[in-house]
């Protein structure tokens, strides 16, 4: 942690020693200015250390000088892979800190993400989590809040894809010559994957076909994945409930019942379906959680002309 000299948190990354900003479309990590000069190596990079081992009976404990990577060299590390995951730029300042969650169901998720990222460990097998939910509802502010820490806290390898442009990605690659394994390889290979809008798509037996390969190697690799969806947690559909009166049902509500009653099971089939359930925590948002951007464009909306907004709604 990066203090001043009278010993208070520096007031840009607030002790973090380093910051993240939206740069484009993507966010990106640097290092704080407080640390740009590290007080502890010099600028070397390493630092010395002192272990004590035991080589042989005869000799016994004896104290060795080794060179260790120095703090500040572990940060840059920790900096560039988070340069790696690829974030959406609009997700730079996402945190468990500012994450305000509306009811018991977002708390929920929340401690869920939180637990997850703080008890990580490196190297084992780590058990996963769905976030499923409406538009607006911070499933993505989640997912970045947790791959933000377990990048430059722990050191983590990761990576964030939406998975309507990884279908996108692949196809590009096809006019390049590149298959699609070329491009889902790295993605089945890193630590930890976070596949965001799962089920969106046309349902083609190429986008089928995609998402069955990449989570089929994470899944007998062994390897962590966590999932943003839309889509219904549930295994079955529920009777679909129509909020309009008895004998009259607009074309809207039929719709809107219709994409209620969706399922992530219908969308992604049994197998992918069956592996999410032993890989992952489920965690499902009710339909009527609010609308994080419509709520807070009405909240920051001009008051109507000749009127003012009441200021009790």
């Amino acid at each position: 942690m990066a203090a001043k000299a009278n010993g208070e948190a520096c007031g840009l990354c607030g002790g973090r020693t380093y910051l993240i900003e939206r740069r484009g479309e993507l966010a990106s990590a640097r290092v704080c200015t407080c640390s740009a000069d590290c007080p502890v190596c010099g600028g070397r990079g390493h630092i010395l250390v002192q272990k004590e081992g035991t080589f042989s009976a005869k000799m016994g404990a004896r104290t060795y000088d080794v060179l260790e990577p120095c703090v500040c060299t572990l940060r840059r590390t920790r900096v560039a892979l988070y340069n790696d995951v690829q974030m959406p730029g609009v997700m730079a300042h996402a945190s468990f800190d500012n994450y305000r969650p509306f009811n018991e169901a977002q708390d929920r998720g929340r401690g869920v993400a939180m637990h997850f990222a703080h008890q990580y460990v490196k190297g084992a097998t780590n058990k996963g989590f769905v976030l499923s939910g409406p538009v607006g509802t911070g499933k993505t502010h989640l997912l970045a809040a947790t791959l933000g820490h377990l990048v430059l806290e722990m050191g983590v390898k990761s990576r964030y894809v939406e998975i309507s442009l990884l279908y996108a990605t692949i196809r590009r690659g096809f006019q390049d010559g590149k298959s699609g394994g070329e491009i889902i390889g790295p993605l089945s290979e890193v630590e930890v994957l976070a596949i965001d809008e799962l089920g969106k798509g046309r349902g083609s037996p190429f986008e089928m076909e995609t998402l069955d390969e990449l989570i089929a190697r994470r899944y007998n690799a062994g390897r962590t994945t966590l999932f943003a969806t839309n889509y219904s947690l549930e295994p079955e559909r529920k009777g679909a409930r129509s909020s309009a009166p008895s004998g009259y049902r607009t074309t809207d509500d039929a719709r809107s019942a219709m994409k209620d009653a969706e399922l992530l099971r219908e969308r992604v089939g049994e197998r992918i379906y069956s592996r999410l359930c032993e890989m992952c925590t489920f965690v499902e948002l009710p339909r009527d959680t609010p609308d994080r951007r419509r709520t807070r464009q009405e909240m920051d909306a001009p008051p109507p002309l000749g009127g003012m907004r009441n200021p009790g709604r």
